[in-house]
């Protein structure tokens, strides 16, 4: 009997990578298992583009935007999960647009940290660049040579690794057949793709959404509100503007993300690309009724 399968869809954002997950689900009346790194907070629905057949997914809804979450406890997450889905000798579909948790997870990166201490992170986070730059160069001064000094996030989470203190995090997965597939439209049809949906998430509510959030007490400064579109909207909520120039600049920001999401995709590991949703599709009812894979 062989081993139970594992579909990793991937694409950058707008690609129609979700449609696809779910539609490869449905073929093989399997869970998808979310590895977007903002579909995991709860309220933020329609900017993320979260799907409304919740109940096929897991790892949705997990956290609260103003909580902490990261690659460290994607993994932790993800990998007692596929292990009691292969237990069950489940097919799995993985989803994701956050590339670095997908790859992560399947190539099994030894060297994650887990989250450090609330005190640290309070601690690290009160440090301006030039600071935190300072206390890395002395800590390492190889990594601080490294990594990009203008890029605070970077520069701030080396040295939280440093100073945490901790082991890194072991896991492991079971050896499920895995297939990596992405779709990664031309780059014309990608930005008419993110315009056009980014039309349709302002007139489905999504000013109204982040509305409720602030309302709840979140906002910008958040880690929810770093994706995209939520500190934009957040701006224009609390401060007023015009709607018109709010849609330019949050589609502008998308399509400089979904380049970098491009260019991430081009060093995946035994990937294989289509253009089109309905091509991968045709190509995994191949691999599913003969056993084979044509990519």
């Amino acid at each position: 009997m062989s081993a139970p399968r594992l579909f990793a869809v991937m694409g950058p954002t707008a690609s129609g990578k979700s449609h696809l997950a779910e539609e490869i689900a449905s073929l093989l009346d399997a869970p998808v298992l979310n590895a977007d790194a903002f579909q995991i907070y709860r309220g933020m629905d329609i900017g993320t583009a979260k799907p409304n057949d919740r109940e096929r997914y897991h790892l949705l809804d997990l956290k609260n935007p103003n909580e902490d979450f990261g690659v460290g406890e994607f993994v932790i997450l993800a990998a007692d999960l596929l292990r009691h889905l292969f237990d069950q000798d489940r097919d799995v579909v993985i989803c994701g647009g956050t590339g670095l948790y997908v790859r992560a997870l399947l190539e099994e990166y030894k060297d994650l940290m887990p989250a450090p201490s609330e005190a640290l992170r309070r601690e690290i986070g009160s440090l301006s660049l030039d600071e935190a730059l300072e206390r890395l160069q002395k800590a390492d001064p190889d990594e601080a040579d490294r990594i990009d000094a203008k890029n605070e996030i970077r520069v701030k989470r080396a040295l939280e690794k440093l100073m945490g203190g901790q082991t890194p995090i072991q896991f492991s997965l079971p050896p499920f057949l895995t297939t990596k597939i992405a779709i990664i439209p031309p780059v014309e049809i990608s930005r008419t793709k993110i315009m056009q949906r980014t039309k349709e998430m302002i007139q489905n509510g999504w000013v109204a959404e982040v509305n409720e959030l602030i309302s709840q007490g979140y906002g910008p400064g958040d880690p929810g509100f770093r994706a995209l579109g939520y500190e934009a909207i957040a701006q224009y909520v609390q401060e007023g503007g015009d709607e018109l120039e709010l849609v330019q600049k949050i589609e502008l920001d998308t399509v400089k993300y979904a380049k970098r999401q491009r260019t991430w995709l081009r060093a995946e590991p035994n990937l294989t690309v289509f253009n089109e949703a309905s091509e991968a599709l045709d190509a995994v009812e191949r691999q599913v009724r003969g056993g084979y894979y044509e990519g």
